[in-house]
């Protein structure tokens, strides 16, 4: 075809034509592209927004949303390269009908680049107009979710349209290359033929599905096992990788071997609705697995992120109760535990509650005792402070860390409200983000005690909370006698082991303004004791649950707005996927169907061929994603607990929950799907 022959607007009416054309393809793939810039720019906005960035707790939510957006950015690289494949591989038969015609690769080339230009156009127009419009809509639903205040200024973001603009301009120029290099390398032949390539019966690979099998053994047997949360933290990412390993092996070799075994019982397979289905599925189940194990991945991970980040959010006063047990409170850390004893000690504690004279009236459930912590290696039931005898650290036990805090009997039972007793050799022992089975504890290898009872519970306090690392409780009888082994100790930087405190906590019956008044208050006096008393005090902290609530509600709320933008993406992949399968499946089976027709079936026979093959493989991947998901459960419990979320009924509410509505949306989505698919393969006269 030579080139000054050819109109200036041909190529793009061919490009044109051809998206018509075939419709019933890009349509879908249209709208993908469109949900997908359209999410980019609401996490983008979201995540530059001056109304969060002056919210409190604003600096929090948007380090989410900034993660999410990077999220989004890479799932949309792999997931539209992944959709693109299949309109394709639809359209190589129409390009290898225009090559043997006499248009040229070239020419093939221009189509393609105008192609590629308009769905670009279309996609980012509409995309960032749907964005612009939703993207106050998701800013007001952010900001109720913080528990904020309102606001209804509309503004569009420059930076978040220029970054969506560079990014979906990249990614459909490397969708351009690609095709371009399969158009390049393939004969007009092999384009015409490319519908049916493969198209023969695959092998049962039973190394491949051993394999898979094992690996998924391993990840649940993971999964279940573990019994601390930081060592959940360690193992999550291996077990997920595992997980969607063996997942794709199972069903891609898995599918195969069940195809098998339909056609070897001959009750089930000579049927009229079951002969043709179970015949077309063994000879793609090779690449009808690999599409199932997607589908099985994206479920698990849309019912992973709704159930956990939905039980953050629900539970978030839960955990803002944990990490503060008052709704004030200060702590004092001092050199030696004399100074919080005897007459000097008085008058320091007399000062210290100066600040809380005027909150008298308004204070309740007052928490206070004294505390000695350190940070030692735990196994055995033997905890070891001194760092020059640490010989058995390293970094693959890490996890054995846990922080001590000595509590006198005292002090134990005028909290707890108890008379309990202890000889000079017992201990109570309580937990925190640890099973303790031991029947004995000891220090520095030095006085052991007999655990007269490991408790269940205890006030504890916001350091446990805050920190990652498991917590051990010893109530001891005498805290002087208990802590005497570890005076002198000293960390590689010479710093004291042992860190002795007051406690001081109480709750108000008043709104966060005076809580916080209260917080300035208490802050100035033990500003001016520690100036006072500089070589007896080390340091001290004064907080407030009013002043961290909002920095609380930002980044649950972030992760629970980000579960569900991400959960709506994934979603709709899942959805698109199972769409492009049935109709590129409808179209290799319509001419089976049409041989199928003339020579007697009927269209009642087709539909319940259909249902008999839908019902087969399409809930496959939604029962191995509720086996995932309740295997991955103990692992996902024990990773709430790092954000102090003890709650488990509430995580096995939101996750029943969430499986029956994906579940109920999942059948809707199959009766769309079958009847796209049913509408292909029937349409013969």
């Amino acid at each position: 075809m030579r080139e000054q022959n050819v109109k200036w607007n041909f190529y793009p009416k061919l490009a044109w034509s051809g998206i018509q054309k075939n419709k019933r393809l890009y349509l879908p793939y249209l709208l993908t592209c469109i949900g997908m810039i359209m999410m980019y720019y609401i996490l983008a906005f979201l995540a530059d927004s001056d109304v969060l960035q002056y919210l409190k707790g604003g600096d929090s939510i948007q380090l989410v949303l900034s993660l999410g957006t990077g999220v989004i950015a890479i799932f949309s690289l792999i997931f539209l390269f992944y959709t693109n494949s299949f309109l394709i591989r639809r359209r190589k038969k129409e390009f290898g009908l225009y090559n043997i015609l006499g248009m040229g690769k070239r020419n093939l080339a221009r189509i393609l680049v105008w192609e590629t230009g308009m769905t670009f156009g279309i996609s980012f127009l509409i995309g960032t107009m749907a964005g612009v419009a939703f993207s106050k809509l998701a800013e007001l639903a952010l900001v109720n979710i913080m528990q904020g205040e309102v606001t209804y200024t509309f503004s569009i973001s420059l930076p978040a349209l220029k970054n969506a603009m560079l990014w979906f301009a990249v990614i459909f120029l490397l969708i351009l290359l690609n095709t371009l290099r399969q158009i390049h390398t393939a004969n007009p032949v092999a384009l015409l033929r490319s519908e049916n390539t493969g198209e023969k019966a695959p092998k049962a690979n039973w190394v491949l599905g051993i394999a898979g099998a094992i690996l998924l053994g391993a990840a649940y047997y993971l999964a279940v096992s573990i019994e601390e949360p930081l060592s959940a933290l360690l193992v999550f990412f291996f077990a997920v990788i595992m997980v969607i390993v063996a997942t794709y092996l199972l069903f891609i070799a898995g599918s195969v071997v069940l195809c098998r075994i339909l056609q070897k019982n001959k009750k089930y397979y000579y049927k009229a609705n079951h002969f043709v289905s179970v015949s077309s599925m063994a000879y793609r189940m090779k690449r009808n697995g690999a599409g199932l194990a997607s589908i099985c991945i994206l479920i698990t991970m849309v019912l992973v992120m709704l159930a956990s980040t939905t039980c953050l959010y629900i539970g978030s006063e839960d955990s803002i109760r944990a990490r503060y047990p008052r709704d004030v409170a200060m702590s004092i850390r001092t050199y030696s535990l004399d100074t919080l004893q005897g007459e000097q000690w008085n008058q320091m504690r007399e000062s210290l509650l100066l600040g809380t004279e005027a909150y008298r009236d308004d204070m309740t459930n007052e928490l206070e005792y004294v505390t000695a912590a350190t940070v030692g290696y735990m196994k055995d039931g033997c905890i070891e402070t001194d760092v020059t005898r640490m010989s058995e650290f390293s970094i693959d036990t890490y996890d054995k860390l846990v922080q001590v805090y000595y509590i006198s009997l005292a002090d134990y039972n005028r909290l707890m409200g108890k008379a309990e007793e202890l000889s000079e050799d017992e201990a109570f022992v309580y937990t925190v983000r640890l099973d303790f089975e031991e029947s004995h504890i000891a220090v520095n290898r030095g006085k052991i005690y007999r655990v007269k009872e490991v408790l269940e519970d205890f006030i504890g306090n916001g350091s446990a909370a805050l920190s990652m690392i498991p917590s051990v409780f010893i109530v001891v009888p005498d805290l002087q006698v208990a802590v005497e082994p570890l005076i002198g100790l000293a960390d590689y930087n010479g710093n004291q082991m042992i860190q002795m405190g007051w406690y001081y906590g109480f709750d108000m019956d008043t709104d966060d303004a005076a809580q916080l008044q209260a917080l300035d208050l208490i802050y100035q006096n033990c500003r001016s004791l520690i100036d006072t008393y500089p070589q007896e005090i080390q340091s001290f902290t004064c907080e407030a649950a009013a002043h961290d609530r909002a920095d609380f509600y930002g980044t649950y709320g972030g992760l629970f707005f980000i579960g569900i933008m991400l959960s709506i993406v994934f979603v709709f992949a899942a959805v698109l996927i199972i769409y492009y399968k049935q109709i590129s499946e409808g179209y290799e089976d319509q001419s089976r169907f049409e041989i199928m027709q003339k020579v007697g079936m009927t269209k009642r026979d087709i539909r319940r061929c259909i249902n008999s093959q839908m019902l087969t493989v399409f809930y496959l991947p939604l029962l191995a994603a509720g086996m995932h998901l309740a295997f991955a459960f103990p692992l996902i419990q024990k990773l709430l607990m790092l954000f102090n979320l003890m709650d488990i009924k509430l995580l096995i509410l939101t996750t029943v929950i969430s499986f029956m509505i994906f579940a109920l949306f999942y059948m809707l989505v199959y009766r769309k799907t079958s009847k796209a698919y049913y509408v292909i393969v029937s349409d013969y006269e």
